[in-house]
């Protein structure tokens, strides 16, 4: 009779747990069934809204973009800054840590298992014998004595301890995990995309900042030189005070432009250092010699929008979180319902360690646990509130990544093709006057124009080559905040297991391709 209750104990645990097994393929939730449509018109175009008639070319673009400028000490600069910069280890240590919490979160779903050994060691007292005698002098007394040998025992044990996923929650849960762990991977790529539009805006703000203190020291060199031959015909009673003031004056003001460009020049060199992961000051020996502004191709390919929403890594950080929260209302919904949970224990107890792993003094017990808050007063249910919540404002960022995405390229296009007019005009401006110039030197020469009249054209000239290399300059960078636009400058991740500084563990790491 004892033998058949033992079996049917067994059996109905077998049912049971098959049962749970059964229930543990539910998963409660709504399923994520995509993002939501945003500007199809404008997403599904085949070419952008503002894309200019000239210069622009539909085939893919590169990832790579700073190449096409054909630069390489910006080459170098971009790939040492995706290699040291500090705000990348930190997008770098930021997908660790969520990959990190993503393996909690899988480990979750299987049991939990631990083992313990004790030996034990212990006298009681022995309160049997009381003894009670006459008072003696007036006073009483009492005496106990103890007996009995120490007691001991030794036991080994196994505890595991499993909860089963009947309604997927802890799935669900796992699914937010790895959808968070996607987003933190796509908000490193989107980091690397700042990042070397930012490598490369500095560069050229350099570059630009170089060759405009080049030509305004140029200029006063030859202001001076105008000014020492007007000062010698002034001795030999040929020129006017007035002349030589008038050249002074404009020498001196050429000369105040030097300082500000130079503390702009130092500026640049120390932002540089710092986004490649160096001190301020140590990439001056390597860039302050001056060199020509980078060379933009002749045409510039964009793609098309539905590229642009594809590759662009912040919009697959908000859709990446977009499901995560989605799946964070079925881990919610999951605790409206009963939890099922399995305890088993191995063990052996003797009072002999030479005898503990005896079968006589092995013992086991299995339980079936079952809990089910079925009155909690609407904690879960404002949680599953909370949570759907939570899902529709990832759904609204989602629909303002996608509309600020076509915003910045459609914008980034504009400046682009207006600037690019922009420059034309200046270079015009810069070639009249240089031939007015040169036609008034001419006549100051042969005595037919004033020196107020070549000092007006000198400076027009001077302006018109400042004006000129600003202009190649912001060309250049609107060129570079259209390839941060449309999403370019990442590549994707590769796993590299990298011993810590203190030999203490092992951790994954991500590292960009360069």
């Amino acid at each position: 009779m004892t033998a058949f209750r033992s079996f049917r104990f067994q059996f109905a645990s077998l049912t049971l747990v098959a049962a749970a097994c059964a229930l543990a393929a539910c998963t409660v939730g709504p399923d994520f069934r995509g993002v939501p449509a945003v500007a199809s018109e404008s997403v599904g175009a085949a070419a952008f809204v503002r894309t200019p008639a000239i210069g622009m070319a539909s085939a893919p673009a590169p990832n790579d973009w700073w190449l096409v400028l054909n630069d390489a000490q910006l080459n170098a600069l971009i790939a040492a800054a995706l290699a040291h910069n500090p705000d990348l280890r930190v997008a770098e240590a930021r997908l660790r840590e969520s990959r990190a919490q993503l393996q909690q979160q899988r480990a979750a779903e299987l049991p939990k298992v631990s083992a313990s050994a004790a030996a034990v060691r212990m006298r009681e007292p022995n309160l049997s014998a009381f003894s009670s005698s006459q008072p003696q002098g007036g006073s009483g007394g009492q005496r106990a004595s103890s007996g009995g040998g120490p007691l001991q025992f030794y036991t080994a044990n196994f505890d595991a301890s499993w909860e089963i996923d009947l309604f997927g929650g802890t799935r669900r849960a796992v699914e937010a995990a790895s959808d968070e762990a996607d987003a933190v991977n796509a908000d490193l790529a989107d980091a690397q995309v700042s990042l070397a539009a930012e490598v490369a805006q500095a560069y050229i703000d350099l570059r630009d900042e170089q060759q405009r203190l080049a030509i305004a020291q140029h200029t006063a060199d030859l202001q001076q030189q105008m000014l020492t031959l007007t000062e010698e015909r002034r001795a030999g009673g040929t020129a006017a005070e007035v002349d030589v003031e008038r050249l002074t004056t404009q020498v001196e003001s050429t000369r105040s432009t030097l300082t500000p460009l130079a503390a702009q020049v130092e500026i640049s060199l120390d932002q540089l250092a710092v986004l490649t992961g160096k001190a301020p000051g140590a990439l001056d020996a390597e860039l302050a010699a001056p060199q020509t502004l980078p060379a933009l191709p002749a045409s510039v390919p964009v793609g098309d929008p539905a590229a642009l929403i594809a590759r662009r890594p912040d919009i697959r950080a908000v859709e990446r979180r977009l499901a995560s929260s989605n799946a964070q209302i079925g881990e919610h919904i999951a605790d409206f319902l009963p939890k099922l949970t399995l305890f088993g224990d191995l063990g052996f107890t003797a009072a002999n360690p030479g005898h503990l792993v005896r079968k006589s003094n092995f013992s086991w017990v299995g339980v079936p646990y079952l809990q089910w808050n079925v009155l909690d007063f609407g904690r879960t249910l404002g949680a599953v509130h909370g949570a759907e919540a939570a899902r529709d404002e990832a759904g609204a960022r989602y629909e303002k990544a996608v509309l600020g995405a076509l915003q910045d390229a459609n914008g980034a296009l504009s400046r682009y093709g207006y600037q690019r007019e922009h420059l034309v005009t200046l270079q015009k401006v810069q070639a009249s006057a240089q031939r007015s110039a040169t036609l008034m030197r001419e006549r100051y020469r042969a005595g037919a124009s004033s020196l107020v009249d070549l000092l007006d054209t000198q400076r027009a000239e001077f302006a018109a080559q400042q004006n000129v290399i600003s202009g190649q300059a912001e060309l250049l960078k609107d060129f570079v905040s259209l390839q941060k636009s449309l999403g370019l400058g990442w590549k994707p991740m590769t796993q590299r297991w990298v011993q810590p500084a203190d030999g203490l563990a092992q951790y994954p790491r991500a590292y960009p391709e360069v």
